[in-house]
């Protein structure tokens, strides 16, 4: 199972199961995620939890098999599902939240950070390219300067410069995101609910077809192939720009 689901009390927790991988994502993980951020929004949940088992987050997108236009798809439908649950969704991240795990966390309502935890986008070291929405997120949360370094030079981040940048907004591990929670679920829910909406709307999923046909440019690529050869054989790639 690569997704587990528990309630406590009105807090749902979904739990990414991949220690193995660190918790990255596939296509089943992302279809596993869909499905019990559903089962969350089911039983009356006013508040979920995510995080990843065995010490982090998710460190991306799982590439021990080549990610597909099906995975990106697959992951869009992930990311909306987040966004689109009426209940607060905090991102408990701890160790790394790296590439499609930074996509997922910044989806999030909230992310309590553990002050060694890492936040990265290294998609220029693989030939990977992140979704105009998750970009906006990032720049919009960190700040443009903090989010061109992660983006364009594929630098990382701590959890506790995450917290002064904004990119988080606690600093902690699960039980003071449980905590988060648990207080949040109190709360009104449609005033929670309208909330965030509201927020959401400000900040509408960016549509520009020209940056969608670069990013499946980019993935349909063979730099993108010599990328993920070279994570395997723990070389150093040697990018060709086709």
């Amino acid at each position: 199972m690569t997704v587990r689901t528990a309630h406590a009390g009105s807090v749902s927790v979904v739990t990414i199961d991949r220690p193995e991988r660190r918790n990255a994502l596939d296509d089943d993980a992302c279809e596993a995620l869909v499905a019990a951020l559903g089962e969350a929004g089911a039983a009356g949940a006013g508040a979920v939890v995510l995080h990843g088992a065995g010490g982090h987050f998710c460190a991306g997108a799982d590439l021990s098999a080549v990610p597909s236009a099906a995975f990106l798809d697959g992951l869009r439908r992930l990311l909306d599902a987040v966004v689109a649950l009426p209940v607060p969704v905090i991102a408990a991240v701890e160790g790394v939240a790296l590439g499609a795990g930074l996509q997922l966390a910044v989806a999030c309502d909230l992310r309590v950070a553990a002050p060694d935890s890492r936040f990265g986008v290294p998609a220029a070291r693989l030939g990977l390219v992140m979704d105009h929405a998750s970009v906006q997120r990032v720049a919009l949360l960190a700040g443009h300067g903090p989010a061109r370094a992660m983006l364009l030079a594929a630098e990382e981040i701590d959890g506790a410069a995450a917290v002064r940048l904004g990119l988080a907004q606690r600093a902690g591990s699960l039980d003071d995101a449980m905590a988060w929670a648990g207080q949040i679920a109190a709360l009104a829910p449609l005033s929670v609910a309208a909330h965030k909406l509201a927020l959401n709307r400000l900040v509408a999923a960016p549509d520009d077809p020209d940056v969608e046909n670069a990013r499946r440019r980019a993935w349909a690529s063979a730099d993108l192939a010599e990328g993920v050869a070279a994570f395997a054989e723990r070389r150093p790639p040697r990018f060709e720009g086709r």
